[in-house]
């Protein structure tokens, strides 16, 4: 899902692809080293910041842990390569029980739990509606007809077309595609960041397309400092800062991938309810997790729901979130943010 862009802690550069903004870190102190490095995987960019006490541990090997770590993911979960994993669970016929890797099982599962927790607003099957608004490839983007949309519908819906075991996923409809693209990011910062902890290390930070893991302490001995970013894209500039900790975050907005016809603007995510693109006022969602999968998740359920159902939600499934809308009384364009309990007692 959308995010917008990100400031290196060491260098400033920007991307399409995040909302959230680790904020400059300090000098490093005496015997400490700082492993920085950025890269590309999962269609899109990733950064690492590692605090090393030891000084023992050389960047190589940090780089060659996330890298293997990375290829991992994708070669499970990438729809953009016809051998991965999904790819092959996705031309498995209706009715066939798959065996999935552990991996991809507690994709799944997480995928499902949270489809289930939030009214099926986060739903991993909704390709069919992506592509007919237009927004699966480069292109015009057609105004599909009620008839379009319900055809699509028939064909998209966790409940009705997928079934997630213990292990095991069967498809229940003949054209049901799975897309792992709105929390594949999420596991691929948890899993990245597991690799750089095998290696002694406890102190860092991974981000893969604005979806991050941050654990135990910046260069300075404070939580990773994050700044969310303002959805007004034509004075960017940071709303907040927060500081995470053992924790995922990951930040949906809807203002940088949409399109608008006589005057009326149609965002990138759909609802799956309605098989339409979301009305409601809410720019973006940020959420704080216990890792960056289920905060990937949870960010783009939340924006579909937007803040007042989504406050709902959140506070019957203990999620913490912050939403940022646009004020539609406003003379010029301005936002209003607002956060939960739960995410102001888990961000300092």
């Amino acid at each position: 899902m959308a995010k917008g862009a990100l400031v290196s802690p060491l260098n400033s550069f920007t991307r399409r692809s995040f909302l959230v903004m680790p904020v400059a870190l300090a000098a490093c102190y005496k015997r400490q080293q700082i492993i920085e490095f950025a890269g590309r995987s999962m269609g899109t960019t990733y950064r690492v910041v590692a605090v090393d006490h030891s000084n023992r541990v050389e960047e190589a090997e940090v780089r060659s842990a996330v890298s293997t770590a990375l290829a991992e993911v994708n070669a499970t979960m990438s729809n953009w390569d016809g051998s991965s994993e999904i790819s092959r669970l996705n031309a498995v016929p209706a009715g066939v029980v798959s065996g999935t890797s552990p991996q991809l099982s507690r994709v799944m599962q997480a995928a499902a739990d949270v489809n289930t927790a939030s009214a099926g607003r986060f739903d991993t099957t909704v390709g069919p509606l992506i592509e007919l608004w237009g927004f699966g490839a480069p292109g015009s983007r057609p105004m599909p007809s009620d008839a379009a949309i319900e055809q699509a519908r028939a064909m998209s819906g966790h409940e009705n077309s997928l079934e997630v075991g213990n292990g095991t996923v069967r498809k229940t409809h003949a054209d049901a595609q799975v897309y792992l693209a709105g929390i594949g990011k999420g596991y691929g910062a948890d899993h990245a960041g597991q690799a750089i902890e095998a290696l002694g290390i406890s102190d860092y930070m991974v981000e893969i397309g604005g979806d991050l893991y941050a654990s135990g302490r910046n260069p300075d001995g404070l939580p990773w400092q994050i700044g969310i970013e303002s959805p007004n894209v034509a004075a960017s500039g940071v709303l907040g800062v927060v500081g995470v900790s053992g924790l995922g975050l990951a930040s949906s907005g809807d203002y940088r991938n949409y399109f608008e016809v006589d005057g009326k603007r149609y965002s990138h995510l759909i609802d799956p309810a309605t098989g339409r693109p979301v009305d409601h006022t809410t720019a973006s969602a940020t959420v704080v997790a216990d890792n960056a999968m289920l905060a990937d998740a949870w960010s783009t359920a939340m924006l579909i729901l937007g803040r007042e159902r989504g406050l709902e939600i959140a506070d019957q499934h203990n999620v913490a979130v912050q939403f940022v809308e646009r004020d539609p009384d406003a003379a010029q364009l301005s936002f209003r943010t607002s956060a939960n309990a739960t995410f102001k007692n888990l961000t300092a």
